[in-house]
């Protein structure tokens, strides 16, 4: 995928960092000879990076024109403490084992709690510039973070009890259940941002404003711009049915009214009192709510009245009606006949 590339490409480091803790027990497995010493600390030193590669590539799956900076130099400060220490449990005849153990748990520790605060403030981003949020909401991402951090605990913590003993076989188990849940949800993902470049930038740059914005809202048109705009924009719904497109966003629609992304922004949430998500599904639920009551159309499908209502699937459909009514769209059909 064009947009995700480079989230791709991070997470795919992760993996394979991921997948390289299994290594001495492929070489049992296949009767190889073990490691080297001066293997197994360079193959350490690396597998070190792997909580800090999946926040690098969950920085690009909620931003792809993210930029490293300065204060990214932090991500290394514990791997050059691990670095030291491993190099005097190597060199010196003090055994520092259970120090590298907690260190490597609260490195893990740290870095899975602000991978999970970065997608939560994804979760709420998205919906100021998309009105489909299902497949972009990197929910698999958030629930493979909660799995890893249980693991890690449990893992860490057998490790500290059970020293230089095997992972029992359940949690094995669990490790390949996590794995074919990552394949399964990795190769789901769709498109985060618009593919369209300007689209993009523009949904990008109204993502940043929000971050950055101060608490007191700017003022950037004044009321009788804002009225006039807002009837404009409630006709041009109306009329020209432009949620029906399952793919409209905060971008194209602003196309549409010939106004900036930020100028809609500002009229959705002060003429509206919504945010681009429940705007857009409002005209959406209403429209399902007429199909669903149309007597004429009593033999057509849930689904169906979904992608008539500009809902891309099923589940997106009856996660939003119910979101917006308390009821399933199955629930109100049988309610109101």
């Amino acid at each position: 995928m064009r947009v995700n590339k480079k989230a791709n490409l991070w997470f795919g480091a992760t993996l394979l960092l991921w997948s390289s803790f299994w290594l001495d027990e492929i070489l049992v497995l296949t009767h190889a000879q073990p490691l080297g010493a001066l293997t197994v600390f360079v193959l350490s030193c690396i597998q070190f990076f792997t909580p800090v590669l999946l926040y690098v590539s969950i920085l690009f799956f909620t931003n792809p024109t993210y930029k490293f900076k300065a204060k990214d130099g932090t991500l290394f400060i514990l791997p050059l403490v691990y670095l030291v220490i491993l190099i005097l449990n190597r060199t010196t005849q003090n055994d520092y084992k259970t120090f590298l153990l907690v260190l490597t748990l609260a490195h893990a520790i740290l870095y899975t709690t602000k991978s999970y605060i970065k997608l939560r403030m994804h979760q709420r981003k998205i919906t100021l510039f998309s009105s489909n949020t299902d497949e972009i909401d990197l929910k698999w991402l958030e629930n493979i973070i909660l799995v890893l951090f249980l693991l890690v605990m449990v893992i860490s913590v057998f490790n500290l009890i059970y020293m230089g003993t095997p992972l029992k076989l359940y949690l094995k188990g669990m490790m390949l259940v996590t794995i074919l849940f990552v394949a399964y949800s990795s190769l789901k993902q769709k498109e985060i941002f618009p593919v369209n470049v300007k689209h993009r930038d523009e949904v990008i740059a109204i993502d940043e404003d929000v971050e950055t914005a101060n608490t007191t809202k700017r003022k950037i048109l004044n009321d009788e711009e804002l009225v006039a705009l807002t009837s404009k924009l409630h006709a041009l719904m109306k009329e020209k049915q432009l949620y029906l497109d399952n793919d409209i966003n905060l971008a194209s629609l602003s196309e549409a009214m010939d106004i900036t992304p930020h100028q809609l922004s500002y009229i959705i949430n002060n003429g509206f009192h919504q945010n681009f998500f429940q705007f857009v599904n409002t005209y959406r639920i209403d429209k399902a709510k007429s199909l669903l009551l149309d007597k004429s159309l009593r033999k057509m499908t849930i689904l169906g009245i979904a992608y008539e209502s500009g809902f891309n699937s099923k589940t997106a459909f009856n996660t939003t009606f119910k979101k917006f009514t308390n009821q399933t769209p199955s629930e109100f059909k049988k309610t109101e006949f």
